[in-house]
C-alpha cells in the first residue's frame, strides 16, 4: 500500500509552490482512492494519477480545506470524462450541503460515513472515527490486503485519539497544527500531542501534516518526535510512503 501526499497545509494554502490544503492519494494494486480533496490538491492528483483511473473519493469533512477540490473533479467526471456514479464517501447530508452551489446529476454515487461504519473498496478495507472536530470529522484507517494498515486522523483536537483504532498501526498521519506553546485552536493538535497520541497507540512509524503555514516545521517535528520517542516524518507534496 502506498501513500502520496497531494497537500499538506493546515487550513489554508500555504505561499510556497506546491501548499495545497490536505489531499492524500492512497494505492493498493488496481484501487486507487483520493482521500480529502483540500484546496490545490487536485491539480497535484492529476500528476501522479489520471482522475479517470480513480476508484473512489472520501471526504472526511466539510471544511473547505478538506473538500472544495471535489467540484474541479466533478466538473471533469460530468462534462470532460462522461464519466457516472464514481463512490464517494462523506459524511451523512454533504451531498445536499455541498450540492448547493452545483448540480451534481449522476457523477458521483454518495454514501454516507459515520463512527463506526466500515466498507471495502477495491484491495482495501476502510473504517471511520468521529474525531474532536467539528463539523462531523472522520478519522480514517486503511487496511490492505497484507494487513498492514495506515490511519488518518483527519483534523481532530485532543478529545480523540488514534487508540480509538487497534493498536500497531504501521503508519499514522496525524493532523500537527501548532506548535505546543502557542495552540490556537482547541479543535486541532500541536506537535507533541500528535507524538503522545501515536505512542500510546504503539504506531510504527508518524507522518506529522496539516501544519499551519506560519509555524516553524522543524520545531513542529523535534516536539513530535521527542513525543513520539523516535524521530518523525513532515509531509511534503509529493512524498510517497510505503506501508
Amino acid at each position: 500500500m502506498e501513500l502520496t501526499v497531494l497537500g499538506c497545509s493546515g487550513s489554508y494554502g500555504a505561499a510556497e509552490v506546491g501548499g495545497a490544503c490536505s489531499g492524500y492519494l492512497v494505492r493498493e494494486g488496481d484501487t486507487t482512492i483520493w482521500m480529502d480533496c483540500g484546496n490545490g490538491s487536485f491539480v497535484n492528483l492529476q500528476r501522479h494519477v489520471d482522475p479517470a483511473d480513480l476508484t473512489a473519493v472520501v471526504i472526511t469533512h466539510e471544511h473547505p480545506d478538506h473538500c472544495v477540490d471535489v467540484y474541479g473533479l466533478h466538473v471533469l467526471l460530468r462534462y470532460g470524462l462522461e464519466r457516472s456514479g464514481v463512490p464517494l464517501y462523506a459524511p451523512a447530508g454533504a451531498e445536499e450541503r455541498l450540492g448547493a452551489l452545483v448540480q451534481w446529476g449522476d457523477t458521483f454515487a454518495w454514501h454516507a460515513i459515520d463512527d463506526g461504519a466500515r466498507t471495502t473498496i477495491g484491495d482495501m478495507s476502510l473504517a471511520f472515527s468521529r474525531t474532536d472536530h467539528p463539523p462531523p470529522t472522520y478519522a480514517v484507517e486503511v487496511t490492505g490486503p497484507d494487513d498492514h494498515r495506515l490511519v488518518y486522523t483527519s483534523d481532530t483536537g485532543p478529545g480523540w485519539s488514534v487508540d480509538a483504532f487497534a493498536p500497531g498501526a504501521e503508519l499514522v498521519l496525524s493532523e500537527s497544527s501548532y506548535e505546543h506553546a502557542d495552540r490556537r485552536s482547541p479543535i486541532h493538535l500541536s506537535g507533541r500531542q500528535a507524538g503522545e497520541a501515536a505512542r500510546a497507540a504503539r504506531a510504527e512509524r508518524l507522518v506529522l501534516t496539516h501544519l499551519w503555514p506560519r509555524v516553524d516545521p522543524n520545531v513542529v517535528a523535534e516536539e513530535g518526535s521527542d513525543a513520539f520517542g523516535a524521530a518523525v516524518g513532515v509531509a511534503a507534496v509529493d512524498l510517497t510512503v510505503t506501508i
